[in-house]
């Protein structure tokens, strides 16, 4: 399989499901998994909206470390692909909202929501913007083979 076949599987995998999995640990060593709605751009960013004070966030802001999974938690055993990546995660930086949430707001369109505005993240809000800047990916792929994870190149800048 080449380098471009995965990286296609990798985006259409990103792009079927509306939910990416976190997962976090805290201060404490305590890992810590979450669901949360999502949307990315290419295959090393993703971004979300999340309260501060929620475990994933309050487990980020104290180890912004993390990994990510996407699956079809529909298909039959041993039928399933994922896109798992590993990364950084944090509250959006103010000079990238806007163009970050351009990203969030073309895949709530796409999915038939109502664009967000910068007041639904900023200020007063009770939501914030959350960035994943991932430097590793796999996938599993629906091979029929052994659960093996095979890296994605990601393209570096």
């Amino acid at each position: 399989m080449t380098t471009d076949d995965l990286t296609e599987i990798a985006a259409r995998l990103l792009s079927s499901s509306p939910y990416v999995v976190l997962a976090t640990v805290d201060q404490t060593g305590s890992p810590w998994a979450s669901p949360v709605w999502f949307a990315h751009r290419g295959l090393d960013t993703l971004v979300w909206v999340s309260r501060p004070e929620a475990r994933h966030s309050q487990a980020i802001a104290a180890e912004p470390r993390l990994a990510v999974t996407v699956f079809d938690s529909t298909v039959a055993p041993g039928r399933g692909s994922a896109f798992y990546g590993r990364g950084r995660a944090g509250l959006c930086p103010g000079e990238r909202i806007d163009d970050l949430l351009a990203v969030f707001n073309a895949e709530s369109e796409r999915q038939g929501e109502s664009p967000w505005g910068r007041e639904r993240v900023t200020g007063d809000a009770q939501l914030r913007l959350y960035v994943a800047e991932l430097d590793e990916v796999s996938l599993l792929l629906d091979d029929g083979g052994p659960d093996v994870r095979v890296p994605v190149d990601l393209p570096r800048a």
